[in-house]
């Protein structure tokens, strides 16, 4: 961890411009309305998981280059993921994949407590093939055409779901890579049987305060089609399973142009948002930093999100997953958490009297004035404060790299491999 006197030294330099601007800020929102303090208050009690594998360095199709001081296990990543939500006091919750993480659960526990974090949703990989695996998921996992393989894809999530108690998880996320290639090389509807046959048998050994997240992605690994390839096909998932069932939402695994803020209302309205998986995307998905594209489509969501707090059971979990390939995971991750919490400060500021006002009068121009004045407004002063208040650091990114903690760290970690590509 980073030395407190680092961070306050760091404070104690900025506090009198950041009381400035706070006060300048809490002005300008009196007057319209807005108590600044609620707002802060609201903002410190928001929190977003960090992905154990978020803070390696990623990589393209066809390379990885590895930065310095790489975490070289899961403690290791614990290690980084305690940093982060130090300086950024965001990132409570770390969330593990499994077999990646894998690890004795009272260890896992015990460096939990050492970095002041807790565990969020389990995390299944039976997209790629582990060392001593019996029977490959190449052609698929819950939905391969041998019935051996799907129950060992089934096991291995219900594995999953058992370390996940022991350390006080209380959902599974899975996501497949489970599709096809080539026109007729897969029956499509005998195919998404056999995936929901599986599906049904990992949610049947789910305990009763458990929640299970499916995940769409619309492409990637396979390319002409891919078993739950859209939210329509997850939200027939979530109702097929049952009430613990709920679809994850990740930004990047949508087509361009797709109206992701409506998709999140219809899942709202229908009791079936599990969650998100925060990043952003140019192209397709391109698991960037949070915000680095569309910082306003990140705030319609979290309008959308804001609009239904006091939903009865509207509980969705929010977490990134992001590949960094030419930044400091550090920095990126705690730039995306920072981000997130700017979304959310700026959908608290929507006029939601006023909005729904337009909305009833068929106002398109001022309906849309609403959202863009909030969403315009200058929120970095309210998260300052709400991190100076908490004891994280006014400036993450400046404490970080005024600690020397990443030069520190890549003396005692081994060096990493940097053969390979792909995107996790």
């Amino acid at each position: 961890m980073i030395d407190e006197t680092t961070i306050a030294a760091a404070n104690e330099a900025a506090d009198a411009t950041l009381r400035a601007d706070y006060d300048a800020l809490g002005e300008h929102l009196s007057r319209r309305g807005i108590d600044i303090a609620a707002i802060k208050d609201r903002v410190a009690a928001y929190g977003v998981a960090i992905p154990s594998w978020g803070v390696g360095t990623g990589g393209t199709r066809f390379a990885r280059f590895p930065g310095e001081g790489e975490p070289a296990n899961v403690f290791d990543k614990l290690d980084d993921c305690g940093v982060i939500h130090q300086l950024t006091g965001a990132t409570p919750r770390v969330s593990l994949h499994i077999p990646w993480d894998d690890a004795d659960p009272a260890d896992l526990l015990a460096k939990a407590e050492e970095t002041g974090l807790a565990f969020d949703a389990m995390n299944s990989n039976t997209f790629q093939d582990q060392p001593g695996q019996a029977h490959s998921y190449k052609y698929g996992s819950l939905s391969h055409t041998d019935a051996a393989t799907r129950a060992q894809a089934v096991e291995h999530n219900l594995y999953c779901i058992e370390l996940g108690q022991k350390i006080g998880s209380k959902a599974l996320t899975i996501w497949v890579g489970d599709g096809s290639n080539f026109p007729g090389q897969s029956h499509f509807t005998k195919q998404f049987e056999r995936y929901l046959g599986s599906a049904k048998e990992v949610y049947a050994g789910l305990p009763a305060d458990w929640r299970l997240f499916t995940e769409h992605k619309m492409f990637e690994p396979a390319f002409y089609s891919t078993v739950v390839q859209d939210w329509g096909t997850n939200y027939m998932i979530a109702k097929e399973l049952g009430a613990q069932a709920h679809c994850l939402v990740d930004l990047g695994h949508h087509a361009p142009n797709v109206n992701i803020e409506m998709i999140v209302a219809r899942l709202i309205q229908f009791g079936k948002l599990g969650g998100f998986h925060f990043n952003d995307s140019k192209y397709g998905d391109d698991d960037l930093d949070t915000a680095a594209i569309d910082p306003y489509r990140l705030f319609l969501v979290f309008n959308e999100l804001v609009d239904s707090e006091g939903t009865p059971d509207f509980d969705p979990a929010h977490m990134l997953d992001q590949s960094h390939n030419v930044t400091d995971p550090i920095e990126s991750l705690m730039n995306s958490a920072m981000e997130v919490q700017r979304a959310y400060a700026q959908a608290l500021l929507v006029d939601r009297s006023a909005l729904a006002g337009h909305q009833e009068e068929n106002d398109a121009l001022m309906a849309s004035e609403t959202l863009k004045a909030a969403f315009r407004t200058d929120v970095t002063p309210i998260l300052q404060m709400a991190r100076r208040e908490s004891g994280a650091a006014i400036d993450p990114v400046s404490a970080y790299r005024r600690s020397g903690y990443r030069a520190a760290v890549a003396q005692t970690r081994p060096k990493a491999d940097g053969s390979g590509g792909g995107i996790v």
